[in-house]
This record gives C-alpha cells, structure tokens and sequence, in this order.
C-alpha cells in the first residue's frame, strides 16, 4: 500500500503531538486517545470548528493545550480560552506551564497585571490568553483587546460549552455573546468547544452555535461525543429525616472516605455550619463559596491539592473549577437542581484513582433552595421595558447603581438582564454603563418557558434520581442520552456500595447543638446608596456616626440548615399572621443571653407590620416581659406603601421606606432621649428598614438603636 503524503504529513504531526503531550502530563509513555487525535488532526490539520463532549477525566484539556504547541511551532497566533472560573483558570495555566506553554489570564483578581499582559501579547510573548465570558463584553478589552486578538489568535477554545445553549444548566448570558465572537473570526482559525456534561439537545443546539461564521453556516463542526460512564465512581444516596441526621453522619463517616475530597452544599450559610462542626469533630476542612476572599479561596484550594484537609465545604462555585486527579470522594448535602449540574460536580472525583466515593444526602428543604435560584431567572416584561425607557430617556451612559433607582431589581438580576439585552442588541455597555442602541427588542417570552420548562424537567430528575431503584450510574447516564445497556456494578443499587446508615444518637445531638444555636449578626449599614437624589431622597454617602444602628442581631437566616426551615415556614406567604412560635421564642430568649450587647437598652422601639401586625406585636410583648423593659414607642408605617415595597434593591428600598414612619410615642412610656433602645422587627431583608428607622430614632434623641429580628434574608 502506498502511503499518500497527506498520511505521512499527518502522521508526523501525531508524533509531534504525542511529544508535546508527554511534556503536558509529564509521562514518557502518554500517548493520545483515538477521539483526542482526531479533535488535534481537526483544529491543527484542517482548521476546523470541533465540540468534544468528553466525561471529566478524559483529557479535554490535552487536546487544546497540545494543538496550542502545534499551532504556535507553525507560526500561528495566541490561544484564547474563555473559561468559566477563576480557579479553573489557575489550574489550567499550570497545566501549561508544564508544556513549556505560557499562559496568563485577565479577571477580576488581577487587575494590576493587565497591562503587562497586553503588553505581552503584543510582544508575541504569550501563547494563551484564557479570559472569562464576563470579560468578553467589558469595554475596555472588547474595544483594545479583543479586535487585535480575534484578528490574530490562532485557536479559540470555549470551556464548558454547554453554557452557549439556552438548554445548558447554567445559563449564563455572557456566553450567548460567544456566537457573535465566532462569527468574526477570519476564515480558517480553528474553534474547540469541550464540555464534560450535555444531552443530545445540548449538544446538537451547542454544534449549531459554533456553525455561525461570518453571514453563513459551516455544515462541517466535528462532533466528538463519547460515553460518560465513568469507572472509578461509586454512587450512593443517603435519605435522612433531618439536617442534623445528616450533619451528623457526615461527620460520623467522613474519616472512614477515601484521601481529600469536596463536600458541596447548596447555601453559603450552609458551608460555614457544616465547615463549624467538622472542624468541632476534630477534622481539617475548610469554607469555600462566591463570598470567600479570593486569597482565602487560594489558600483553601492549595490545601485542598496538598491533602492539608481533609475536605473543602463549598458551594458550586468551587464547582467545574477545580482539578485534583487523587479527590477521592464528593458528598453533596443537599441535591443541585440538575443531572447535569450533579455529574459536572461529582466528576471532579477519581479521575487519576481506581475508585472514589460519590454520595448524596438529599434534604426536603431543596426544593426550597431550587425555588429561590429559579426566582433569579430572568425579569418579567415590565420590568425590561422599565429598563429600555430609562437608557432612552438619557442622553449618555447610566451606571448600573443609577439605574436601580429606576427599575426595582436587585444588582445582580439587572446586570444578568443588561447582559442579555447587550447580546440581543437592544443596549451596549460602554465606558462609564450603560446606553440604549434605539433597536427594536422583543421578549422572547416563548424561550424563557422553554428554560424553565427544562428547569422544573431537571429538578424532577433530581428527585428521580434519588428513589430510582434502578443502577444510579445507569440512571444519571440515560439522563444525558448517553447508551448505557447494563447496569454499572458499582453503585449502592447495584451492591457496589455498602454505606451505614445508623447514625448515633450522641452524634445527632452534637450536630443539632450546632444547628440550633440561634444568633446571627446584623450588621449596620454605613453607607447610602448611589443614586438617591433621582428617586427624590436627600440622603448621600456615608452616614454619620451618630445615625448609624449599632450591631443588631437575628435567630437565623432563612436559608440556614437549623433554624432556616422554621423561619421559611413562618414567613411562607401563605402562612397566616399570628403568634410566635414557642421554639422560636425559646431561640430568641438565647440569643438574647449570648449577645454581649455594647449598653443595655432602657426600652423598646417597635416597628409595625403591615403584613404580619400580630407577629410582631406578640414579639415586642413578649420580650417586653421578658427584658422588664418598657415600650417607649412605635414606629407606625404609611398605609399607602405596599410592603416590602422596592425590596429588590436598595435605592429603590431606602425611597420607599424614607419618610415612611411616623415616630409614635407609647402612652405612659418613658422617653428615648439619651437612652439606648432595643429596636425591634420581624425580619430584615435588605438591611434599609432597621437603618432608616435607626436613624430616625438617633434624630429623636435615642443614644444608640441595637436592632433584634426573628431573621435575616
């Protein structure tokens, strides 16, 4: 048989791959997987558009970094990976660094190294960029950065691509943009997408977005989609009555699991109380989540790569980013919304291990967690248009802080909304905000069921998944259409995992200590929000001293593993106004016991509910009695401001609130003046109310307003 020079020529290129993977994994023996070939032969010999759709572990990464080598060694421009995470990112850059490939990143933590970093790129220095799909529509990289870079890349790489697809778990906006970045490309650059988890629409609506070039569609996209089973996991499900049930097997059998591992929860409160009592338990964890300080969050991850701990306690922001081949084991306590969202998490498990232990301690309490979330999808109608007139009525840009004063939702749903509309063209984001492009833009109301319908679809999946009597690995895999005849062997279902599920009576009461010790801080704001003069409140900057609360306490967050389910269920909207709860008496009484309150407080100021007036009447009885303090005077609000009105975010809410209380002092009692009060309210949600009304209070002569509520949001 004669060998063509296209097989010689594609032969030699394979060589060199291998040799630049061997430098990637740091093995003289690594050689490619068949598909890994076939992706490298697609970007770096025929300079195609290709998605792999790989389970973690596979080598998704390889194939970029080692088409990156190739690329570069022909002459070809730098690298750009849009990746998701910040610690994705650092642990793809040292992938590199492995392969003699320099990488750097532009993000939000290194806002000191951007200039060199340009400076580089310019130079010829680097060899990958990875920036986050956030960056993609910042205004000084899209304008300085991005048309150099898309004129002169070499590869475009997009991690997790199942975020392009509406039908992706993950819906992030930003990645909606990606299309448009592709579309731009000149001809010829090649374009990876790999992601760990998608079904077959995900793949075939991701395949379509990366099709887009220029004013056509490509009918060529190689599509690399191999089985997601993977053999090192050991799946099982533990149902428990209650969270201390759980809390305490946790740490009944977590020194009895494989090496270091992740332990996910859904709530940031949740990771400080289960991080509380392991530590208590006599193990090395440590809290991770969105609110941890990003040198906190460096630290807990090179702990967590040293076996230093024992487990990191997180929330989904640890989630697709990070990589430890030896992790071995992922407990979830508490189920995410989606299958896809599960597997990407409990992926991270066992990937450079024969076996590792994957196990969910579901709780009733998810649900509730997974309405939250979904009520964070995007604005009704209204409340876009409220948007769209308030960005055409101004000449010039409004930063997102001014247009808060004009559109009740909170920051992080406006911006999510801004994002949006950027992409469909109808605003732009620009130095200094945003503006109006004066394009038509309808709501597309059609697509946002269909995300949602696939939301309630997966949430139900979830639930299947844990009372499926059937293999869990076949189960999770079905899910995600992928073949998966027999059953795996390995799981709880199959006999591959044998779990005890007695928990010991001593343990519980350990944990339950921990859940149920009542008292949460409520910390005063010291700041007004921006933009108050355009809503017609004359308030600005920092405010005083001598307006300020002081420290303020609560029994609990709404979303807390203790006391957060009574707490839901108190201020359910549909529970009815009445009494405080006996338990939640009790709680109140202990928070008060342990609070070391800077002055005792010589009355009460109560601030009446219009939604729950028996509530809140009963309580500031209650503690009266208790405290032998008398009420000295109530705070009543105007009837004709809804409630909880402009809660979404705080411009709106210090609008609606100022002004709103009328000072009322209590027949027959004492003055506040140069005294301290104990200012008392149901709940705080934004912090603005226990703020306006403290002030008002410290105006009328009150020498310090220490608020107490039943909770916090």
């Amino acid at each position: 048989m004669t060998t063509t020079p296209t097989a010689t020529r594609n032969h030699e290129v394979r060589a060199r791959a291998e040799e630049a993977l061997r430098g990637l994994v740091g093995s003289p023996q690594a050689t490619l997987h068949e598909d890994q070939w076939s992706a490298i032969e697609a970007l770096v010999v025929d300079h195609r558009r290709a998605l792999v759709v790989q389970r973690t572990g596979w080598g998704k990464s390889a194939v970029y970094f080692v088409a990156t080598a190739l690329l570069r060694a022909a002459g070809a421009g730098p690298t750009i990976i849009i990746s998701p995470l910040l610690a994705l990112m650092r642990n793809q850059i040292a992938a590199a660094e492995r392969a003699g490939i320099r990488a750097v990143t532009v993000n939000s933590s290194n806002l000191d190294e951007w200039a060199e970093v340009y400076r580089s790129i310019e130079a010829g220095e680097v060899d990958v960029l990875l920036v986050s799909p956030e960056r993609l529509n910042n205004p000084d990289f899209r304008e300085r950065a991005l048309p150099r870079l898309t004129a002169a890349t070499g590869l475009v790489v997009i991690d997790e691509a199942h975020c392009v697809s509406d039908w992706g778990h993950d819906f992030r906006p930003d990645y909606r943009r990606i299309r448009t970045l592709l579309a731009e490309l000149p001809a010829g650059i090649p374009v990876l997408a790999t992601t760990a988890t998608a079904n077959q629409r995900v793949t075939s609506d991701v395949a379509e977005q990366l099709s887009v070039t220029g004013t056509s569609t490509l009918d060529d996209v190689l599509v690399l989609r191999g089985t997601l089973d993977r053999a090192s996991l050991h799946l099982a499900v533990v149902e428990l009555a209650n969270p201390a049930q759980r809390l305490a097997w946790l740490a009944q059998n977590l020194r009895t699991l494989p090496g270091s591992g992740i332990i996910y929860c859904l709530t940031v409160a949740a990771t400080d109380q289960v991080s509380e009592h392991l530590r208590q338990a006599g193990y090395e964890v440590a809290a991770y989540s969105g609110q941890t300080e990003e040198t906190q969050r460096r630290a807990a991850e090179s702990d967590l790569l040293g076996n230093r701990v024992k487990a990191l306690v997180a929330t989904s922001a640890l989630g697709m980013g990070f990589d430890k081949p030896d992790l071995g084991f992922v407990i979830h306590l508490g189920a995410p919304p989606s299958p896809i969202a599960y597997y990407q998490q409990v992926g991270r498990a066992g990937r450079g291990l024969s076996q590792a232990t994957v196990v969910l301690l579901p709780g009733r309490e998810d649900r509730e967690v997974w309405n939250y979330f979904a009520g964070l999808a995007f604005p009704a109608e209204h409340q876009v248009r409220a948007t769209l007139e308030a960005l055409a009525d101004r000449e010039g840009a409004m930063s997102t802080q001014l247009l808060e004063t004009r559109v009740d939702l909170n920051r992080t749903r406006l911006e999510m909304m801004l994002k949006v509309l950027d992409v469909d063209g109808a605003v732009q984001r620009v130095r200094g905000g945003w503006v109006s492009t004066g394009r038509p833009w309808q709501y597309d109301e059609d697509r946002y069921e269909r995300v949602r319908a696939a939301r309630r679809t997966e949430e139900q999946s979830m639930l299947d998944y844990v009372h499926t009597p059937h293999c869990r690995m076949q189960f999770l895999r079905r899910t995600l259409d992928d073949d998966a005849a027999a059953p795996c062997g390995r799981c709880d279902r199959c006999g591959g995992v044998q779990l005890d599920l007695q928990v010991a009576e001593a343990d519980v009461q350990s944990a339950g200590q921990v859940l149920d010790r009542p008292g949460v801080p409520v910390d005063p704001r010291k700041q007004w929000p921006n933009g108050l003069s355009e809503v017609g409140v004359a308030l600005k900057g920092r405010i005083p001293p001598g307006e300020q609360a002081g420290p303020g306490r609560a029994i609990a967050g709404v979303t807390d593993l203790g006391w957060g389910a009574q707490l839901r269920e108190l201020f359910h909207p549909d529970s009815p106004d009445g009494e405080v709860p006996v338990p939640l008496r009790h709680a109140i009484v202990a928070v008060l016991e342990h609070w070391e309150i800077p002055e005792q407080p010589q009355s009460i100021v109560v601030i009446e509910s219009l939604s729950r007036p028996h509530l809140v009447r009963h309580l500031a009885e209650g503690l009266s009695k208790y405290l032998r303090l008398p009420v000295s005077a109530r705070l009543v609000p105007d009837r004709s401001v809804p409630p909880n009105e402009g809660a979404a975010n705080s411009a709106q809410r210090v609008r609606a609130v100022a002004g709103r209380y009328t000072f009322t002092p209590e027949p027959g009692g004492p003055a506040i003046d140069g005294a301290p009060v104990l200012l008392i309210d149901d709940r705080t949600i934004t912090g603005w109310t226990l703020t306006v009304a403290a002030r008002q209070l410290r105006q009328a002569g009150a020498s310090a307003v220490y608020p107490l509520v039943l909770a916090t949001n």
